[in-house]
């Protein structure tokens, strides 16, 4: 009956038919009575287990694109004429700020956006009709666990929250007597009572969880997400809490909830064990033969032949050719015949003078990630995380382009056109719809190296220390003291530059800033956590840029006849409730500006 239920209750909040119900064939403990399922500890942990399967699969994707794609770093990039890629506008819409409620790339977030939360509430239900003795766990040890999923579920939570807000339902329960509804029928009112209820959560299942347990939900990751609340406040309840944020990262920073140090060398971040590094809070267990992120890795960047630019293989990963940073430069100058022009003008110059978007050009030339990724078999590890320029094979020889470069030699330009004149005449500035089979530079920033380690074992990381010594620097700046925003800062700048570069670097705010400022601070985000899945959630919404910021083409480019503003409109901000999920449940109410 409970599984029963659990669908029913899933399948009404997604506004979906049972028909089209996720398959939970995976979630044995979920078919059969906790009484008979729960037998010992272990059947305990395989239950939660299970849950981090689905909430990592869930969450790894989709929300990746609503929260890169429809900012200023990530671009969903289409090319051949506009034709390949487009897939029907789906994730092009949010790239250029064109999306609506009809909008599948919407349906399909919300549709994978509850499984998780509706798990934990089943495995919730039945620890509590659990007796500790009769499965050989102490009293404290199940609240423990009990606090475990509590937090799996606010974490999901906190991940719904940021994009519909307060339209969203309360839903805590594995057996409800009515179809859950949005949370109330004021937008506004519904995020008090959504961010109330995880400051609340998240306090009471604190000293219940364990310390220094990287693949789980614990201590100090608890602590990091209520400061990500307090942080955002602005954005969620329009209440300035950057004060309390900076006691509860000042907390995390001092052992109070584990012990933890930066990484010396950024790249054991990213490289196959950084379960390991003294930096990550709380990271996703992945394997290439169980739970791995593989397909979202790197992999909407790169061609289709880019195996032979690494060398070896990866069964059943390939590459996408979609994604791109944001250019750079605009399409000033003669045209070359491999791509780009021959004297653009970046987006960091006058007359655009961008703070946000022009990704590559805003790292320092010095800075050791700016080079071309490639892996150095005498040090055994990776350098840099970028493609541009030349890209050739294992042997020298140069890759070649496809599509609308077929049969050349393949270079990647930063920046964004038809430099062929295929499908629209070539514009000083233009969309991601239209650009070519080697417009936009690429990155790789978890390593690949066939031949000597498979880059889907490395943990998937969702919290680090850098997050928190970020977050406590733009609160002290906030609070009128930028020079100590700035030392906080510069503890993980530095790590970048060889000790003689830093000494002069150390006080340059670099391209595109003349002082260590907001505006700097929010670019210091974009380039320490680039294509980490948060831009638009926790950065430019915070500072009020995400429909208010320019960057790139907005304003400077047209497209199916209309001009691409500079300024969007709020109604963005949020994004709005599918209308699939409208018609099914209509207890749901739509976000007003949206209406």
């Amino acid at each position: 009956m409970k599984k029963a239920i659990y669908i029913w209750c899933v399948a009404v909040i997604l506004g979906i038919t049972l028909q089209s119900c996720f398959d939970l064939t995976e979630e044995v403990y979920s078919e059969v009575p906790a009484s008979e399922y729960y037998e010992d500890e272990t059947s305990v942990q395989n239950a939660l287990a299970s849950i981090y399967y689905t909430g990592f699969m869930s969450y790894a994707e989709y929300f990746f694109y609503l929260q890169e794609f429809s900012a200023d770093q990530v671009a969903w990039r289409v090319w051949n004429g506009g034709l390949w890629g487009y897939d029907d506008g789906e994730k092009y819409v949010l790239s250029v700020h064109n999306w609506s409620p009809a909008s599948s790339i919407i349906r399909s977030s919300w549709e994978t956006a509850w499984k998780t939360i509706g798990m934990c509430n089943v495995i919730l239900e039945d620890l509590e009709a659990l007796s500790p003795e009769d499965i050989g766990l102490t009293e404290e040890a199940l609240e423990s666990y009990k606090a475990e999923a509590r937090t799996l579920r606010a974490w999901a939570y906190y991940n719904v929250f940021e994009v519909w807000g307060g339209a969203i339902p309360l839903y805590t329960a594995a057996e409800m007597d009515d179809i859950p509804a949005s949370v109330d029928p004021d937008f506004n009112q519904g995020c008090q009572i959504i961010f109330d209820f995880l400051v609340a959560e998240l306090d009471e299942c604190l000293p219940h969880l364990p310390v220094n347990k990287v693949e789980r939900m614990n201590q100090a990751m608890n602590r990091v997400l209520k400061a990500r609340l307090l942080f955002n406040a602005n954005v969620f309840i329009n209440e300035d809490r950057f004060a309390e944020c900076a006691t509860v990262c000042e907390a995390i920073l001092g052992g109070t909830y584990g012990t933890y140090a930066l990484a010396n060398d950024y790249r054991d971040l990213f490289n196959v064990g950084n379960h390991t590094s003294p930096e990550i809070i709380m990271a996703f267990a992945s394997s290439e033969s169980n739970m791995n992120g593989g397909w979202m890795r790197n992999m909407p960047f790169l061609s289709y032949n880019i195996w032979d630019y690494l060398g070896g293989t990866y069964n059943g990963v390939s590459g996408w050719n979609c994604v791109i940073l944001a250019p750079s430069y605009d399409n000033t100058g003669n045209v070359l015949e491999l791509g780009g022009t021959d004297n653009p003008i970046c987006f960091l110059d006058a007359p655009y003078n961008d703070k946000l978007g022009a990704v590559y050009e805003r790292f320092d030339d010095r800075d050791i990630r700016k080079r071309n990724y490639e892996w150095d078999t005498n040090e055994n590890n990776y350098h840099g995380m970028f493609l541009k320029g030349l890209i050739t094979d294992t042997e020298g020889v140069p890759l070649q382009a496809d599509a609308d470069r077929d049969g050349q030699d393949l270079v990647y330009v930063d920046q964004l056109g038809t430099f062929q004149n295929i499908g629209r005449n070539l514009e000083t500035v233009m969309s991601s719809r239209w650009g070519e089979t080697n417009s936009g530079l690429r990155l790789i920033k978890y390593p690949m190296a066939p031949a000597v380690f498979d880059f889907r074992n490395a943990y998937e990381i969702e919290f680090r220390l850098t997050e928190v010594i970020y977050m406590l620097a733009e609160c002290r700046m906030r609070a009128g003291a930028s020079d100590e925003g700035k030392r906080l800062v510069d503890q993980v700048r530095k790590r970048y530059y060889s000790d003689a570069d830093w000494s002069l670097v150390e006080n340059d705010p670099g391209p595109g800033f003349s002082s260590f400022d907001l505006d700097w601070m929010l670019s210091q985000w974009g380039l320490e956590f680039l294509c980490e899945g948060r831009r638009r959630r926790t950065d430019l919404r915070r500072h009020d840029k995400f429909t208010q910021g320019q960057w790139w083409f907005f304003g400077r480019a047209t497209e199916d006849g209309r001009l691409l503003p500079a300024q969007r409109e709020r109604k963005y901000e949020w994004y709005p409730l599918p209308e699939s999920a409208l018609m099914v449940n209509p207890g749901l109410v739509q976000n007003p500006l949206w209406k």
